[in-house]
């Protein structure tokens, strides 16, 4: 069997090979497989056109095959791939002093994926307050239905049990409060405590906004006992907000910071950001990574910020953000669909009246619309951040077709 076997596969002969050959691991997987983008739309191996509302959750943030993106992919690759972390490498420098100026002076790590920048949080966290004489302050305080990756420091991080099934033992000294419970949290730190870690708004949960006096309290409780902040800006960072760190809407400071999903619009990457005496703890030899920051991704990289800065598509992001959460709570009210719209600019939710979410995801995609169910009442969209207002429009008349066919 040879690569060019599936030049021209069907999706039937797709789904059977991947029964037969790949790992199992994903479930009930939705029934498309998607071969070519443009913007903000799919089609699939059978020529069907989709408007992508869900950007590979948070990843596509400049929408399929742009321009800039692709162009920097095909310069880099035409030069060189691949040296390791043994010698400078010239993207990743600039990508560092780009990061550095977006982040107010934080020092920056480079990985490969979210998970492995929560990992490098967790470790570097524990080296600083071991170097700075505290070596019992090894407890991370969490909250619960938080997602900070599979791995299992990020894994134990993560407040879902059912994530935790079948892997046991997890690793210690990881605490999880409830969302947005200030009492919880304030009652959870102790002398051991060495960083609160919050995503500020939990994306595989549902959407759900931190509250701005909860990012507050946790700054203070940190300040006050000298734990670390940090923030999980995986899925609500790289602009989706309309700010670059969704944390910059509560004027709040983090010690530490993670990127990964959009920053280099596809190609895997994720950041480890940290002011430079924290950083300082990772000294030579105790944290590394084999392809973290290699040229290809750090140009990509590049290319994605540049992009998002020149084309002002933060404020795209807000102001687009805006219409369609207005447009969704409008349909929520004349269909009777749904009771909530929460989100902040292109990271929406949106809670159902009836536990249909799946079958309305699964009749969107017939009708060419690509957005995910949380559970049983609650969808999620994160259209690329410069989607526009006509394409809102059209999202929404075929959700509106969507929810019709399923009501019936």
């Amino acid at each position: 069997m040879t690569a060019s076997t599936f030049e021209h596969a069907t999706f039937e002969e797709l789904q059977k090979t991947d029964a037969e050959c790949a790992f199992q691991n994903y479930g009930s997987r939705i029934p498309v497989a998607f071969v070519r983008g443009e913007g903000a739309r799919l089609w699939d191996v059978e020529g069907r056109e989709y408007l992508d509302f869900l950007s590979g959750i948070a990843v596509t943030t400049l929408g399929h095959a742009h321009p800039r993106v692709t162009e920097a992919i095909a310069h880099q690759a035409g030069q060189i791939l691949h040296t390791g972390n043994y010698f400078y490498i010239e993207p990743q420098v600039k990508l560092a002093a780009r990061l550095h100026e977006i982040s107010g002076g934080k020092r920056a790590f480079f990985c490969n994926s979210g998970t492995e920048a929560n990992e490098a949080a967790i470790k570097l966290t524990r080296k600083f307050h071991k170097d700075n004489g505290r070596a019992a302050r090894v407890e991370i305080i969490t909250t619960q239905n938080s997602f900070h990756g599979r791995t299992y420091g990020s894994l134990a991080a993560t407040g879902q049990p059912k994530y935790h099934e079948g892997f046991a033992p997890m690793p210690q000294g990881f605490v999880h409060v409830p969302l947005n419970d200030e009492n919880a949290l304030r009652a959870a730190v102790t002398a051991n405590t060495a960083a609160i870690l919050l995503e500020p708004i939990q994306g595989e949960s549902g959407v759900i906004p931190t509250s701005e006096t909860y990012l507050q309290l946790a700054r203070k409780l940190c300040d006050e006992s000298g734990a670390l902040l940090i923030f999980d800006e995986v899925q609500a960072g790289m602009g989706r907000t309309g700010k670059f760190f969704a944390h910059e809407w509560s004027h709040v400071r983090g010690d530490v910071i993670t990127l990964a999903k959009g920053l280099a619009n596809g190609v895997p990457i994720g950041a480890l950001l940290a002011d430079e005496n924290i950083a300082a703890s990772l000294t030579p030899g105790s944290h590394g990574c084999t392809f973290g920051g290699n040229f290809l991704a750090c140009a990509a990289a590049l290319a994605t910020l540049d992009t998002l800065f020149d084309e002002s598509l933060m404020s795209n992001a807000a102001h687009v953000g805006d219409y369609f959460q207005a447009r969704l709570w409008a349909w929520a009210e004349y269909s009777n669909a749904a009771r909530e719209v929460r989100g902040c600019g292109l990271m929406v939710g949106v809670v159902l009246n009836k536990p249909v979410a799946r079958e309305l995801m699964l009749e969107g995609l017939k009708n060419g619309l690509v957005f995910n169910a949380i559970g049983d009442k609650t969808l999620r969209f994160l259209p690329p951040l410069n989607i526009t207002i006509t394409e809102v429009d059209e999202a929404m008349a075929k959700l509106s077709a969507a929810y019709e066919a399923v009501a019936k």
